[in-house]
């Protein structure tokens, strides 16, 4: 495994931010951390890249302990926070051969730098001041400086922050490319872009986490299903209540209802069933199709898990 966490919980005077985070990714994997603000997801990040430490548990980079071999673990991750810190007043390839020096890559810095001013889409500002960027050139500069050392781990916080539509298209296209060879953790409150690029989803809430799954299967992930239904004469909410699995009733108009199914129940089956001991002509069925958002609001309304 890539990064593996045991029990890692970080408590701020009488808050605990993490409570008993456990998560085990590998290599290849891109894995969107989602969450509320304050849920505990850049408390997270920055324990695996070795800036705070962990009130207790454990945590490893590759092998390398967080706590104990801190200058290993900032050697093999690239970091981009949420809030990009960067030197207004250098140039941005002034600036990226600073971040070069820093991580010592002699006369391979040339080279590299020309490389991730090409990939994050730098050369129409590379000559500027990075204070004189845009946000969205800014978080370029950001996600170049994150790559420069060729790091084995990535973890972006907020990277496409500021974007416009193209440039968030490109840096999608990137990070998924990234994410073939190395291991990549995207914190995001955009949803969409959990679905286009992370192959992984994990949600943390109130410090602890509440799903971790596929992305593609988390994303059908609901405790409770909800269908439409529509029959040809009117009926009472009395009656719809009196099929089995059906939690709530609400009125959509004279002859249609939103029906709300018990945890885990499939309801379609004795709608129908209803309709017929009732001789009723049900004119239509639909069972509503749920999304990541769907599935986020709910496990982070309520603090369920699965």
């Amino acid at each position: 495994m890539s990064i593996i966490t045991r029990d890692i919980s970080k408590v701020y005077g009488t808050q605990t931010v993490l409570d008993k985070v456990n998560i085990n990714i590998g290599k290849g994997e891109v894995v969107g951390l989602l969450g509320p603000n304050g849920a505990g997801k850049s408390t997270l990040m920055k324990i695996l890249t070795g800036y705070i430490p962990p009130t207790s548990g454990n945590a490893s980079v590759h092998g390398h302990d967080v706590l104990f071999d801190t200058e290993e673990v900032k050697k093999i991750v690239g970091y981009l926070p949420e809030h990009n810190p960067l030197y207004p007043d250098m140039y941005i390839k002034e600036y990226l051969e600073f971040i070069a020096g820093i991580h010592k890559l002699g006369k391979s810095a040339t080279n590299r730098i020309r490389e991730m001013i090409e990939i994050t889409g730098l050369g129409p500002e590379q000559n500027k001041k990075i204070g004189t960027l845009s946000k969205g050139y800014k978080q370029r500069v950001g996600l170049a400086q994150a790559l420069i050392h060729n790091p084995e781990v990535l973890i972006l916080d907020e990277p496409t922050s500021g974007l416009d539509p193209n440039q968030l298209l490109e840096i999608r296209e990137l990070i998924k490319g990234i994410g073939k060879q190395k291991t990549v953790i995207l914190s995001t409150h955009i949803m969409q872009e959990v679905e286009a690029v992370c192959s992984r989803t994990i949600i943390i809430n109130l410090g602890k986490i509440v799903a971790d799954a596929p992305t593609s299967e988390l994303s059908v992930i609901q405790s409770h299903d909800i269908v439409t239904v529509e029959f040809e004469t009117q009926i009472t909410e009395k009656q719809l209540l009196s099929i089995a699995g059906v939690a709530k009733a609400s009125k959509i108009n004279d002859l249609s209802w939103k029906l709300q199914a018990k945890p885990g129940e499939d309801i379609r089956p004795r709608i129908n069933k209803f309709a017929v001991e009732n001789n009723l002509t049900l004119l239509s069925l639909h069972r509503e199709e749920h999304n990541l958002e769907q599935v986020f609001q709910e496990l982070t309304r309520r603090g369920k898990s699965v």
